[in-house]
């Protein structure tokens, strides 16, 4: 989730910073904190930074130093107990801002359709890990949709256990993204790792259409291709739609997060990464073993912001840390992962004095 109340409130003064005005630091602050809710908002709960995957774009493969755990279910239900979801009276307000503001309507299929229409509405649910090698995870989404939270994942479809997948569907889950680089093994393995595959993968999700079809299940089923630059994608990315051409599926090609490891020239297309960084007001990220961080970007949790294990989200979000944090915005602090390593720009980019 994000803070539609927040996005809908900065944007016009977003709107004019992006269109190049300057403005007084002073004034940019005290706005920021009067759109700002003091109840705090999660983007995403990483269960589990495990994972069995060695992919070329991730920062896990070779970058990521902090231990694998996995979170434990008294943890991840006393963090949901804190949450509440958006009526249906502000999505629909957001529905219509999006539509008037972004010129993107609500049956469409894209990149950035997904992030102003599905991600506002769900807790993503995973980090730096594959979600479907958490056990627990169709019980945190039958805990989710009794709170009226929807739910979210992104994982590694060669990672599909029929029985645990099957177990979320019925449990609620609202979305379930699968990551096909290629329709080719080989190809697929060289960007993936070798624990990764195509053909099993197509295999598996289309017997969960199947299944979806004569249970109702209402389980949305979304294929991203990530957009790495590479000679052969464009080509491959219509290959995998003509695979699921005619299927009960989402399909849109994904821009990267980050330039990890380099460049790529890659021209993003994303509203998320064109826009400047809004996660100091707008939502935080909980990791694997409780510590409540800035982002989901922050793989090695360098910026920990407080403490689940031991503080309310309300004490996190309000406390010294978070304030001290959003200064660091307008600081373009040095020596953060924030100013070093993102590619998002930084509110600080834009002042006038």
């Amino acid at each position: 989730m994000i803070d539609i109340e927040f996005y809908m409130k900065v944007y016009d003064l977003k709107k004019r910073l992006m269109n190049g005005e300057k403005m007084p630091r002073a004034f940019l602050e005290e706005q920021f904190e009067a759109f700002r809710s003091p109840d705090p908002v999660v983007y995403n709960i990483e269960t589990t930074n495990a994972c069995n995957m060695r992919c070329e774009m991730c920062p896990r493969t070779t970058m990521m130093t902090r231990p694998i755990e996995t979170m434990s279910p008294e943890l991840f239900k006393r963090v949901i107990d804190q949450l509440k979801p958006f009526s249906t009276e502000q999505l629909n307000r957001w529905e219509k801002f999006v539509t008037e503001n972004y010129g993107i309507h609500k049956n469409d299929m894209s990149e950035n359709h997904f992030f102003l229409y599905v991600i506002p509405r769900v807790i993503v649910l995973h980090g730096y890990g594959d979600p479907l090698l958490d056990k627990n995870m169709p019980q945190y989404v039958k805990w989710m949709t009794e709170r009226g939270l929807e739910s979210y994942f992104s994982c590694n479809p060669a990672n599909i256990n029929m029985e645990r997948t099957i177990e979320t569907f019925e449990n609620g889950l609202g979305y379930v993204k699968y990551s096909i680089e290629s329709v080719d093994d080989d190809r697929h393995k060289e960007v993936r790792g070798k624990a990764s595959n195509f053909t099993e993968s197509y295999k598996n999700i289309l017997k969960l259409l199947e299944l979806k079809a004569q249970r109702n299940y209402q389980t949305t089923i979304v294929i991203t291709m990530i957009n790495l630059n590479k000679p052969w994608q464009a080509d491959e990315f219509e290959r995998l739609k003509e695979a699921f051409k005619g299927l009960d599926v989402y399909v849109y090609l994904k821009s990267q997060d980050q330039m990890w490891y380099e460049d790529t020239q890659q021209v993003t297309q994303s509203i998320h990464w064109l826009e400047f960084c809004q996660f100091p007001w707008s939502s935080m990220t909980i990791k694997s073993n409780g510590e409540a961080t800035e982002c989901v970007e922050d793989f090695n949790n360098e910026i920990i912001l407080g403490d689940t294990r031991t503080e309310s989200l309300y004490d996190i979000w309000n406390g010294a840390k978070y304030i001290q944090f959003r200064k660091d915005h307008f600081d373009l602090k040095p020596g953060i992962k924030c100013t070093e390593q993102c590619d998002m720009n930084l509110i600080g980019q834009f002042l006038s004095a």
